[in-house]
């Protein structure tokens, strides 16, 4: 747990899952920059912005030294683990999230600092937004494309008065991203970066044709993609890989086990759900739960399933912290693609949770099978976890991995 200290009073946030052990604060130094911006806080320095993607200068702290009415509707896009929304809460701010887990790292966080379940409202990349925004703040995220969305989806609310501040490290915030805030809100600058932190300021020009949204997209898989060949993928903004196949998953569907019989399969971290498809295929008497904590790939994983015309009969499609929610000895298979980032974070934590999660939920003889990069040693956690784990196929950059659930 840390302390982030703000004008509104001190949080104490958490990521979630909570660890103790944790070592990741539960908020960056962007989240602080943009709370000091709205609370009209300076360090007094005076220093102009640099250029954005209008190419005009950002305001002076002097400038910037005005608070920010927060008074109207408040939409805050990307809130990592809630810090944002937290610090706002007196404000009946509206969070719009991809993610389960930062939906609820915040309802934890907004909990814990005293705030009732309804100070804030939760949705999902896919809801419908509010109808009128008057302060948009976003936290710029990993996918460009998962920003492009958003911004589309939202730009119909924005009015002239709408104030839209945008935040993120230096690293995050590229020409590309300034450019999408240019072209689909409006003029766009930066502010200064501090504490390897920057801001974004766009003026709304109501007038501007935005277009729609290009997303969701959807491609078919080629016949060098084993048991997927042949199958539709769709996938909606901000899913992994998501304008073509990712080559570990195409080497784990030229290994993908087959003949399960009236299994109970899981994709767990399904993405786009091409894995669970291409098993449903493979075991027409097979059902598949598909399982990721963000809302786009959930969303995709169903697109994708219904896409090639399978029974939905013989789907669940849930988000949700890996096999939280899956009773014990419940399933046959679970196939899984670990993601080793959380948040940016690079962290075995999520594969070892995926993991022990596998263990539980599977029945005695039930296995689990994983794809992943040969240097991240997942064979290891394996054998701690099930006391096996057999090479089931392997190249230069990818292994696939067998474990079992034996009999106690």
């Amino acid at each position: 747990m840390n302390r982030l200290i703000t004008s509104w009073g001190a949080y104490d946030l958490t990521r979630f899952p909570e660890d103790p052990r944790d070592p990741l604060r539960a908020w960056s130094a962007a989240d602080a920059y943009l709370l000091r911006h709205l609370a009209g806080e300076t360090d007094g320095s005076g220093a102009a912005g640099e250029k954005g993607g209008s190419g005009t200068a950002g305001p002076t702290d002097e400038e910037a030294a005005k608070p920010v009415d927060l008074s109207g509707s408040v939409v805050v896009v990307g809130d990592r683990w809630g810090a944002l929304t937290t610090a706002l809460a007196g404000y009946g701010p509206t969070l719009i999230t991809d993610s389960f887990l930062a939906a609820e790292a915040t309802r934890a966080n907004t909990a814990r600092a005293g705030f009732a379940p309804d100070a804030v409202r939760i949705s999902t990349t896919g809801d419908t937004p509010p109808s009128r925004v008057d302060v948009l703040l976003v936290r710029v995220p990993k996918s460009l494309a998962l920003l492009e969305d958003q911004l589309h989806r939202l730009a119909p609310a924005l009015h002239a008065g709408t104030v839209v501040v945008g935040t993120g490290m230096v690293t995050e915030i590229h020409t590309s991203t300034l450019d999408l805030f240019e072209r689909i809100i409006g003029p766009t600058r930066t502010s200064l970066a501090r504490q390897k932190a920057r801001l974004i300021f766009s003026t709304p020009d109501p007038e501007r044709a935005t277009g729609v949204s290009p997303w969701p997209r959807s491609y078919v898989l080629d016949a060098d993609s084993g048991a997927g060949a042949g199958l539709t993928a769709v996938n909606h903004a901000g899913v992994f890989c998501a304008e073509h196949l990712d080559i570990g998953t195409r080497f784990f569907l030229r290994h993908l086990p087959t003949g399960a019989g009236a299994a109970h399969i899981v994709d767990l971290g399904c993405g786009n759900g091409v894995l669970g498809t291409a098993a449903a295929v493979a075991d027409p008497r097979a059902t598949v739960t598909f399982i990721d904590e963000s809302y786009p790939a959930v969303a995709s994983a169903e697109a994708t399933f219904r896409a090639n015309a399978l029974d939905p009969a013989r789907a669940e499609f849930v988000a949700g912290d890996a096999l939280s929610a899956v009773p014990g000895g419940s399933v046959d298979l679970v196939l899984n693609n670990p993601p080793f980032h959380s948040h940016q974070a690079t962290s075995g934590a999520t594969a070892w949770r995926m993991f022990a999660g596998a263990r539980s939920a599977l029945r005695p003889g039930g296995e689990l099978w994983v794809v992943g990069n040969r240097h991240l040693g997942y064979h290891v956690k394996l054998r701690k976890l099930f006391g096996n784990s057999q090479v089931v196929a392997s190249d230069p950059k990818f292994v696939v991995l067998r474990a079992v659930k034996r009999e106690r």
